[in-house]
């Protein structure tokens, strides 16, 4: 696999595209009470967390029916079929705090965005205090990405050096990290540095299909998530192989097992 300059793969850390919604947003006080939402079915719906960082727990029975992605205390569903009511916790990770959405999906159903405010308060997380500062003020996402690309695919001479950063163990069991498509998952090396975990996974193309690669696709609880290439070629193709890069606040294995 022929390496990139690990600048060109970081623009894929700005976040998924929300579907156009057409209408104004559910504005809703949490209360304690689950808030129901139902989700219209082959189409993204987004809601808003009054939180930095978010966990998204799913119920085992539509863990393959509906296709999570959370960024930045925002929420990605999208159904892929009608289902009933189900109850998914969502963890504020800097808290602990939980909120609860009593979910369902239907035809034809409402896309519009859901803000969840708390008490008190009628700010979305466009106008909250900025997050506070991380440990080291040159770690972040994109520094960690930067730095494990570098790792894996750079010349050993030029081995990047960052302060505060140690790689940590890591099972390399494969895992069904990709939904959807048979693509296998061996992770190969993880990082850390401050409160936050980076981790190489190499993604091999099982099927004689090329395979378009979406973040929003991978089991487990990640705050982003950037592919050294988007799109894989059939296997057996010199190009049917790549890497993503995970960045979570728990090891791995938590990050994977813990919501999928």
């Amino acid at each position: 696999m022929r390496p990139i300059l690990a600048i060109a793969l970081i623009a894929a850390l700005a976040g998924p595209v929300s579907a156009t919604a057409g209408d104004s947003p559910d504005r809703i006080t949490w209360d304690g009470t689950p808030v129901q939402v139902t989700l219209p079915v082959g189409q993204e719906r987004l809601i808003r967390f009054p939180a930095g960082h978010v966990r998204v727990g799913l119920p085992p029975h539509i863990d393959d029916q509906v296709r999570v992605f959370s960024n930045d205390g925002i929420v990605y569903l999208k159904a892929q079929s009608s289902f009933g009511p189900a109850r998914a916790v969502i963890a504020d990770v800097e808290s602990g705090a939980t909120f609860m959405l009593d979910l369902s999906a239907e035809d034809g159903a409402r896309a519009n965005e859901v803000v969840i405010h708390r008490p008190g308060s009628r700010r979305d997380r466009a106008t909250d205090v900025p997050d506070a500062e991380p440990d080291h003020q040159n770690l972040d996402y994109v520094a960690l990405t930067r730095f494990a690309s570098q790792s894996l695919y750079g010349p050993s001479r030029l081995a990047p050096q960052m302060p505060g950063v140690r790689q940590v163990s890591l099972n390399q069991e494969p895992v069904r990290l990709v939904r959807g498509a048979a693509v296998t998952a061996e992770p190969l090396a993880a990082w850390r540095g401050g409160r936050w975990y980076v981790t190489a996974v190499k993604l091999r193309n099982a099927t004689e299909s090329p395979v378009t690669l979406d973040p929003r696709d991978l089991r487990g609880d990640w705050l982003t998530a950037t592919f050294q290439h988007a799109r894989l070629h059939p296997a057996g193709h010199e190009a049917d192989t790549t890497a993503v890069y995970v960045v979570s606040d728990r090891p791995f294995d938590e990050s994977f097992w813990g919501v999928r």
